[in-house]
């Protein structure tokens, strides 16, 4: 049987009980079925991540996990890799964004560009942030990436080469038809 494998934000340390947040609660019992005495690998998006096994919680609500053994990183690329993603509509956002995570990208950049169709409000906007960080920590989970990558928010190309280069380039195809300026 495979070992589960669930993210939790927050500290981890070999031998101390975590207990786990309402989302990874409910994912665990409610989805993966499991219970007091089962093994599972944690991690907290910082590198590397943690052999651990359920232990019962103060009460009927909680539940804790007994942090074993470390295991350094081994599946992060050397090379920190930033994507530009034009936002796309539906589901296919979605995809583009658990295929960069299962590719090793270190980070995200949602952009808005001239032919973008889903434009956001600023509400809309937090919502779909919101939903692509899930989207990437779920890809994380099943991928096995020990660091989640960010996913930053969103903005037109303009303002993102505005910035300021932090040893960065950027990569520009020849056989475009037109001009970024």
């Amino acid at each position: 049987m495979r070992i589960p494998r669930l993210f939790i934000d927050q500290p981890l340390h070999c031998g101390e009980p975590v207990t786990l947040d309402r989302r990874t609660h409910d994912h665990a019992i409610k989805v993966l079925r499991l219970r007091s005495g089962d093994r599972l690998v944690l991690f907290n998006g910082r590198g590397g991540e943690f052999s651990a096994t359920l232990v019962p919680g103060a009460d009927r609500t909680t539940l804790q996990a007994m942090v074993g053994e470390f295991t350094p990183d081994r599946t992060e690329s050397p090379l920190t890799v930033r994507l530009l993603q034009g936002i796309s509509r539906g589901e296919r956002m979605d995809y583009a964004l658990q295929k960069a995570v299962e590719l090793g990208v270190g980070e995200i950049v949602p952009l808005v560009t001239e032919r973008t169709v889903a434009r956001l409000t600023a509400e809309r906007e937090a919502r779909r942030l919101a939903h692509w960080r899930g989207v990437v920590l779920a890809a994380c989970e099943q991928s096995g990436r020990t660091r989640l990558p960010p996913v930053a928010e969103p903005r037109s190309l303009a303002a993102h080469l505005a910035q300021p280069l932090d040893g960065a380039g950027v990569l520009l195809d020849p056989r475009a038809g037109q001009a970024l300026m």
